[in-house]
């Protein structure tokens, strides 16, 4: 009766473990080996206590001390050394030091045209906050709610996507603790937070059923232990994303982890598993045939350790340590571009030996794993951040982390430089190249102005070249507006979303007082952002 009061005991010890750490039952999950050295010394700690209490009641206490008759137990601790042993071993024989050249084509990365790939910016289409921005629009969204500030929390996540063609950040929402997990999980997470990155406009997004499968769950409910009981075998990344479709239904995207090189080397992603998070349904994808509005699939950290993996053993592994001749490794930050209807990771690229200047930059799809290098020499990221900030310096703003822009042309970074509450102040726009060429402006129009004025400065490109754009049209709307000291007209067209602005600091636009409503006008503009800067006003 005792035996199976201890066997018993065991098994229940071994479900709680297996219950709380949810291995992989998969010999590539380190997990799974720790799992099984834990087996074996619990095995051997039960029959060393079977086993000495039986010596004790026969023979004594120096009986319990004669180990040399305990052979069982010897068996016991050369499984535990022969296991762990493998798992050593394979260990080894998967790393870069043996496998460098396996490693270094993990990730196929092709040349490319910057211009041609990336168009000239669309300010609709870009990010113009970082996720430290995100996350104080969110809680300040979030506090406005008196009734569910008290039950619930935003989440860090914070997921930038591509939805229904604009930049967003997603996240859903959290209990605020365990106690308002028992009042509330009965209905679930009742919302999650949508931010537009380039208007900045923030959103609770009510949800009809809550949100009843997340990271803030637990028991079944909880994401993890979910996902296990559903797929035993597979090896879930550290990285669950949350994400919505175009319908606006949450979902948690699931990368499965696939290892190319022995039994844990070469890390990528070989199925994704989409979790509905309302109703828990889950969906299995192998890699290449996931959905197209998925936008996340690979994590940028993993993205960027490929790369790395590409740039520093392209001579092998000895040589990325010694001579390192023609190594190349990523920057230390990232961010994002909208490209192709798919979220793409960019970093720049510069030698290992951590100078301040970039041989180039690459661009990586976190659906696709598809990677693009383009060769462009130029200032790193900090480098170029620090300039910004010295442009402010008696300000004490700090930048954000940059986009990459096509500007006219030439690659731009542009960032945002915000105060010591973290809200944006100014942006700026700064020339890879030529880095200590800097603009600042209160709005990203005027930054933009002052960049293309910079830009025909000093040769780069002639003003009449950034003032390609005409349109013609009747005058719907005119208003007069004082900004600054000067007067602006502010025209809108019949049918056009856009509004124009005729600076009349600009003695060559004093045409606009004439124009009245239905007027028929053609107009000279760039493309801004908020507005479109007229440079010539032509009334037929």
């Amino acid at each position: 009766m005792l035996y199976l009061l201890m066997a018993v005991l065991a098994l229940l010890a071994v479900g709680v473990y297996y219950y709380i750490t949810l291995p992989a039952v998969n010999i590539h999950a380190s997990g799974f080996w720790f799992f099984i050295l834990a087996l074996v010394a619990f095995a051997a700690a039960l029959y060393a206590a079977r086993r000495a209490r039986k010596e004790y009641k026969l023979y004594g206490a120096q009986a319990v001390l004669n180990w040399k008759d305990w052979k069982p137990l010897k068996g016991f601790v050369l499984l535990f050394g022969l296991i762990l042993a493998v798992f050593l071993i394979g260990s080894f024989l998967s790393s870069p030091v043996i496998n460098a050249g396996r490693y270094q084509q993990l990730l196929a990365v092709e040349e490319r045209n910057f211009t041609q790939d990336i168009h000239e910016v669309d300010y609709s289409t870009i990010p113009l906050l970082d996720k430290d921005s995100a996350a104080l629009l969110g809680d300040r969204k979030m506090g406005s709610l008196v009734d569910m500030v008290s039950q619930f929390e935003v989440s860090d996540d914070y997921t930038q996507l591509n939805y229904q063609n604009k930049p967003v950040r997603v996240t859903p929402l959290e209990y605020a603790s365990t106690i308002k997990w028992l009042t509330n999980q009965k209905n679930g997470i009742p919302a999650y937070v949508r931010i537009d990155m380039a208007t900045q406009d923030t959103e609770i997004v009510m949800l009809d059923q809550g949100i009843k499968y997340s990271k803030s769950e637990y028991f079944n409910r909880y994401l993890y232990r979910h996902l296990r009981f559903h797929y035993p075998t597979y090896i879930f990344d550290d990285q669950l994303f949350f994400e919505i479709d175009e319908e606006g239904t949450p979902y948690w995207v699931c990368p499965v982890k696939k290892f190319n090189i022995g039994l844990f080397g070469g890390q990528t992603v070989g199925r994704v598993v989409l979790c509905n998070a309302v109703t828990g349904e889950c969906i299995d994808y192998a890699v290449e045939d996931v959905p197209q509005w998925i936008d996340k699939v690979y994590s940028a950290e993993l993205l960027m350790q490929l790369y790395d993996y590409h740039g520093v053993l392209v001579h092998g592994f000895f040589n990325s340590i010694l001579g390192q001749r023609d190594c190349l490794t990523t920057t230390t930050g990232y961010n994002y571009i909208a490209l192709d209807d798919d979220v793409w990771v960019y970093t720049g690229l510069t030698s290992v030996n951590g100078d301040q200047s970039n041989v180039g930059f690459v661009l990586m799809n976190q659906r696709t794993m598809e990677a693009r290098y383009y060769k462009i020499e130029g200032a790193t990221e900090t480098s170029a951040m620090s300039s910004a900030e010295g442009q402010v310096q008696n300000l004490g703003y700090r930048s954000t982390f940059p986009l990459l822009l096509n500007i006219a042309g030439e690659p731009t970074y542009f960032v945002a430089l915000k105060d010591g509450a973290g809200l944006v102040k100014k942006y700026a726009m700064i020339n890879i190249q030529k880095y200590q060429w800097v603009a600042i402006g209160d709005t990203v129009a005027e930054c933009e102005k002052n960049y293309n004025a910079l830009l025909s400065t000093n040769g780069i490109v002639s003003q009449e070249a950034a003032e390609q754009k005409e349109i013609t049209g009747v005058v719907e709307v005119i208003a007069p507006v004082v900004l600054d000291g000067y007067t602006h007209y502010f025209l809108c067209l019949e049918g056009e979303d856009a509004v124009f602005d005729a600076d009349l600091s600009d003695a060559s636009l004093y045409s606009v007082l004439r124009l009245k409503e239905g007027d028929r006008v053609t107009l000279t503009y760039e493309q801004g952002y908020d507005v479109n800067p007229v440079r010539a006003v032509e009334k037929e």
